[in-house]
């Protein structure tokens, strides 16, 4: 039986975002329009700014305060512990501190026993390069050691390392400062410890649902071994209906947000995946450890779906645009591996994506992770010439793989519940915009262009709002002028900053107005994407 929202019109929502970015902050409150939730967030000051932590006890106050009357909360436990994604990787708190902190969640459900509470905490990243951006400091320096000592030592305690890999880990321990080593691995065991905490709330049922999402994953290394340990926990406390592990990161709050209206609307919908390569589901995705294929029945279930095997049995079908062997980045797509061109066939994906708008009457989205870090602009030219780019039930090709598929499937789904909605539309709009505009065709170019020239480099800019980011505003309007605009529908850019001084994310104020009589015009919304090499 459905429980009825307590508010007079809508059910309330309660929104603890992984950090201020516009993907973890913004996607799911703009995914909520239109539909029959309010999403209430806390106020944008107290949520940091990258290397910088949220205010975590008036975080946890105002989780208190506005859970007492709400139908729902979905909580980052990473914000609620360390203030962010990027502080849970330079905190120094305890296990005992975690421990402490995790008792608000119990007294959120104690205050009122009717809450569905959603959370998402993630296994600490160890990234393959070496760069402190994110990262603490001597990462610059020794980021790539750490990783290669992980990754080579996995492989050592398996026995399958080669011996030059032996000879490389001998290298790396011999030189690799002890204080360095100490520092990062005693940080990691204190994460993965209120990991398993999380999980003991899952058990007593405290946390009505957690995922687990992780993101820079490597088969083997420093993460893999982490996702052991809980993964046997998470086996040992009979919850794996309960706690879900999986690729991913910046996409979760939209992806809970999906399973949250799915269990208030008695959905459960079915997908039916239409892939453009033979071979798609069995490609490894860049910063991923696993296939593709297993990582979409893991997105689906977390929002609340199942796959299905035909589309007559579907409630939605997914386009999804893979590569056809080996992931290249989306900045190279200009000279493509041969794979791309004849092991995947993204005519017929059209074609289909088309035939199943038109003829069998199903909603249809399109997942484009072909490429990392940017939409596939031959596709985008094929949707625009099949006139299905403002029909689709979503559309995200941003940063990797997981990213990109929490964020469509959580679209498609909200769709298929609440209809074509001026939000559904102007999301749409930000997607194309960014996904395929900045991320694949403007970002690169700028930096090593203009960018450059005015004493910039990819990670430093003239802050938030100055002249790069107008340059970027430009070079979009241009851009969604001659590749998205058309079929009845213009996008409008109304404001552009950096969120991080850097060129890797932009915010974007986007509306997609119709200009034939059939349409209305959409509403304002502000959207951004997230870490290169994974998040």
């Amino acid at each position: 039986m459905r429980v009825e929202p307590e508010t007079d019109a809508k059910a309330k929502i309660v929104y603890l975002p992984l950090d201020e970015r516009p993907c973890n902050y913004e996607f799911p409150y703009l995914l909520a329009q239109g539909t029959d939730a309010a999403v209430v967030r806390p106020d944008l000051s107290l949520m940091g700014r990258k290397k910088k932590p949220g205010r975590t006890e008036e975080l946890s106050e105002w989780l208190e305060k506005e859970c007492s009357d709400a139908y729902g909360a979905i909580v980052s436990i990473d914000t609620m512990l360390y203030g962010g994604i990027v502080p849970s990787r330079l905190h120094h708190r305890s296990a005992a501190d975690n421990e402490a902190s995790l008792q608000t969640l119990r007294r959120l459900k104690k205050q009122n026993p009717r809450l569905k509470l959603y959370a998402l905490h993630l296994i600490m990243r160890c990234p393959q390069y070496s760069s402190a951006d994110e990262e603490p400091d001597y990462y610059a320096d020794w980021g790539r050691e750490l990783f290669r000592a992980g990754y080579i030592g996995h492989r050592e305690e398996l026995g399958i390392a080669a011996p030059d890999e032996l000879r490389e880990l001998a290298t790396i321990r011999s030189r690799l400062p002890e204080n360095v080593m100490d520092d990062y691995l005693g940080r990691r065991a204190v994460n993965a410890e209120a990991n398993k905490a999380a999980l003991e709330l899952v058990e007593d049922g405290t946390i009505d649902f957690l995922v687990i999402p992780q993101d820079d994953a490597a088969p083997y290394g420093w993460t893999a071994k982490d996702q052991q340990k809980v993964r046997a926990r998470i086996a040992e406390l009979n919850v794996e209906l309960k706690a879900l592990m999986y690729p991913g990161a910046d996409e979760a709050g939209c992806t809970l947000l999906a399973r949250m209206l799915n269990e208030m609307n008695e959905r459960q919908p079915l997908v039916y995946p239409r892939f453009s390569s033979v071979q798609g589901p069995y490609v490894t995705p860049l910063y991923e450890d696993r296939i593709f294929g297993e990582s979409l029945k893991s997105h689906t279930m977390a929002a609340g779906g199942l796959t299905a095997h035909s589309a007559s049995d579907a409630d939605v079908v997914l386009l999804v645009n893979t590569p056809g062997e080996t992931m290249m980045e989306a900045n190279s797509q200009q000279h493509p591996f041969v794979g791309y061109q004849v092991m995947r066939n993204i005519a017929e994906l059209a074609e289909y994506g088309h035939y199943a708008l038109k003829r069998l009457g199903k909603p249809v989205a399109l997942a484009d992770v072909a490429y990392a870090n940017g939409g596939d602009l031959q596709l985008l030219k094929l949707l625009r010439q099949k006139g299905m780019l403002f029909d689709l039930a979503g559309y995200a090709g941003w940063n990797t793989s997981s990213n990109t598929l929490g964020t469509v499937i959580a679209q498609m789904m909200i769709y298929a519940i609440y209809g074509k909605t001026s939000a559904h539309l102007d999301f749409l709009a930000l997607r194309y915009t960014e996904d395929c505009g900045y991320c694949s065709a403007v970002r690169r170019k700028l930096a090593d262009g203009p960018v450059k020239e005015l004493g910039y480099d990819y990670f430093r800019i003239d802050g938030q709002r100055g002249q790069v980011a107008g340059m970027v505003k430009k070079s979009l309007e241009r851009f969604v002028a001659e590749h998205v605009n058309g079929c009845g529908v213009e996008v409008r850019i109304t404001d552009c900053h950096m969120p991080w001084s850097r060129m890797f994310e932009t915010g974007l104020s986007v509306r997609a107005v119709w200009t034939e009589s059939a349409g209305t015009e959409g509403t304002g919304a502000s959207l951004a994407d997230e870490d290169e090499a994974g998040g």
